[in-house]
């Protein structure tokens, strides 16, 4: 079942765990490839200064406010594609980056980070403000698996964002071998 657009329409720190075990897919032409979302990052609002948005609706960012279940792909670096999906409200800007997939045969290419996800599905800025919820050419389905109990981190690469890069809004499935940063296992 593809998600629908309501899945999408409430807080961003509820969207994001429940986006594990969810199966984000790329179609081309008649055949499709698969991933199972098992690490996920929240943005939050325009306070959120690791949020594309806390800077306001700017060209770039302009996406996060559109209608939930929007697809905000950015580059990073200037060369690797990052895929979020945006969620809450239209006008309130939140989105969650999909980090790291398990791929689904018969996908085989690398998908344990944000960009190497995107080069495997093939997604590109071309892809930036599809409807997520239509299921044309990328959506993210739920083929009615149990779901996940996350485990939360501080986020990935937002040293820059001070308070904000402490916040543990990055939701994974810690027992996927596929996730973008291993998570550190304490010894007693």
């Amino acid at each position: 079942m593809i998600l629908p657009r309501a899945f999408y329409d409430r807080p961003c720190l509820e969207v994001a765990p429940a986006l594990l075990g969810k199966y984000l897919v790329r179609r081309h032409g008649r055949h499709a490839v698969a991933g199972r979302i098992v690490e996920v990052e929240a943005y939050v609002h325009e306070e959120d200064r690791a949020c594309h948005a806390w800077r306001g609706p700017t060209a770039r960012a302009r996406v996060l406010y559109a209608a939930p279940g929007t697809a905000y792909v950015f580059l990073i670096y200037g060369m690797h594609s990052c895929m979020n999906a945006v969620c809450e409200p239209e006008g309130s800007p939140a989105a969650v980056l999909i980090r790291a997939l398990e791929p689904v045969p018969p996908l085989s290419l690398r998908t344990d980070g944000p960009g190497l996800l995107c080069r495997a599905l093939g997604i590109t800025r071309k892809d930036n403000e599809l409807d997520l919820t239509r299921g044309r050419s990328l959506w993210i389905e739920d083929r009615g698996e149990p779901a996940v109990d996350a485990v939360t981190t501080p986020r990935i690469g937002v040293d820059y964002a001070g308070e904000w890069a402490k916040k543990p809004w990055r939701f994974v499935d810690a027992s996927s071998e596929w996730l973008s940063r291993k998570l550190k296992r304490t010894t007693r």
